[in-house]
């Protein structure tokens, strides 16, 4: 099964998610984990999942990443491509401010705008978006995150194995 992990990082949380993903996939499995700048769609080929992750920034992807999904052809994902994606986010409950829970209500996070781009562009959604929570605006991820991220994917890929 080969794998493509696009990301974004502003602080390096994300890129440590998608690295620890990367790092966790196993023999015969490939995965390739490679920011917007390093992107291709020869990168597209032969490929069985793709996962998206990005930052929360003002409750949206990065604007690299949500420039990259838009430009991809229509059809970009439709070959059999499974899809998902996931966001670095602090906890709503570590916040503990009304104002912030009100404009997530409003706004939400960058998990389910992306998932959206890769379901218009041909995507087979392959599970519903993740989070992984970070304390403060910067980080450094919460406990355990990164082994959380691991499980993930590796939930990803079995449950593609017996579709």
């Amino acid at each position: 099964m080969n794998i493509l992990i696009l990301y974004d990082s502003v602080f390096g949380n994300t890129e440590q998610i998608a690295l620890a993903m990367k790092d966790s996939v196993a023999t015969p499995h490939t995965a390739v984990a490679v920011k917007p700048d390093a992107f291709s769609l020869e990168l597209l080929k032969d490929l069985d999942i793709f996962i998206v992750g990005s930052p929360t920034r003002a409750f949206r992807p990065t604007p690299a990443i949500t420039n990259l999904l838009k430009k991809l052809p229509l059809d970009a994902l439709a070959q059999g491509i499974h899809t998902t994606a996931f966001d670095t986010r602090v906890s709503l409950e570590d916040a503990n401010s009304k104002f912030l829970n009100f404009m997530v209500s409003l706004f939400g996070y960058a998990a389910k705008p992306m998932d959206a781009l890769l379901v218009r562009h041909g995507g087979t959604q392959l599970a519903e978006p993740a989070w992984f929570f970070v304390e403060g605006k910067e980080g450094p991820l919460k406990a355990n995150e990164k082994e959380r991220a691991t499980i993930w994917i590796n939930e990803l890929i079995a449950k593609l194995s017996v579709l």
